[in-house]
């Protein structure tokens, strides 16, 4: 995905032609920060995701959608993760508001089958 500008009143937002974005080290999540020089605002790389403002990692959420695939509860993934169980709910919202995003995602870079996205969608509706 091209980095565009995130901030709706630059007049570059959303816009790949003529923007002026270069990279501004790394957030303490480990995301990549960018910042447009036409409006002077800083954003992640994350912006327009579900990881947006996720203090876990990429790696530990990854992890908590293979848990939640091989039907564990929130519990018992707050047990083998060690994260509390609201974070894990909050992380399943965020998951369900942007399912379409999330399913090409988990389906291409995690290797998985259509029948375990089905119940993995099943297990966040159930939560």
């Amino acid at each position: 995905m091209p980095v565009t500008c995130q901030n709706p009143r630059c007049k570059h937002h959303l816009r790949e032609k003529e923007k002026n974005i270069t990279k501004r080290g790394k957030s303490r999540a480990g995301h990549q920060l960018y910042k447009c020089h036409h409006c002077g605002s800083t954003f992640t790389e994350t912006k327009p995701t579900p990881l947006y403002r996720k203090h876990l990692s990429e790696q530990e959420i990854t992890r908590i959608c293979k848990l939640l695939v091989e039907r564990n509860g929130i519990r018992a993934i707050e047990r083998i993760t060690g994260h509390h169980r609201d974070t894990i709910g909050r992380l399943l919202e965020d998951l369900a508001e942007h399912a379409e995003q999330v399913n090409g995602t988990l389906l291409h870079s995690l290797g998985l089958f259509q029948y375990e996205m089905d119940e993995f969608w099943t297990t966040v509706k159930k939560k």
